[in-house]
């Protein structure tokens, strides 16, 4: 994987299909997801809602489990689209998942509609992480 700057554009558009075909009955929330892995491969993921909020499944843990059952080790990019005017960054849960595939520095870009609203590091969303450096002895 070369060191070029992600192509955003490409994310963008990969997040807008899953985007469209999210599951979110409940809620009407739609959320897509796109990563791009240490191949150069993009993988999408949608929100799942379930009747049991707890279980349902958030578009950034689909993309990473795509990106793993492709073959995937490393999280180079990551994009999450939302709709409505606030930024939809990944919750909490999401963002420790991310960690776990990728570096501090890996860039997160916040999309709505129209495009890329806002880019963050993972460090600056997930500041003084724990990863799976801490459990090397």
């Amino acid at each position: 994987m070369s060191e070029s700057a992600p192509n955003f554009d490409a994310l963008f558009a990969t997040a807008r299909r899953a985007q469209i075909r999210a599951y979110a009955p409940y809620s009407a929330f739609r959320v897509g997801a796109a990563i791009l892995d240490d191949n150069g491969a993009i993988h999408s993921g949608c929100n799942v809602e379930n009747a049991s909020y707890p279980v349902g499944l958030c578009a950034e843990a689909g993309a990473i489990s795509a990106m793993i059952a492709a073959g995937g080790r490393a999280i180079h990019a990551v994009l999450v689209l939302g709709d409505g005017e606030e930024l939809v960054t990944p919750c909490g849960a999401c963002r420790q998942r991310i960690r776990e595939f990728a570096a501090p520095e890996t860039p997160i870009a916040i999309a709505g509609p129209d495009g890329v609203r806002a880019r963050f590091s993972l460090a600056e969303l997930l500041p003084a992480s724990f990863g799976p450096a801490n459990l090397r002895t």
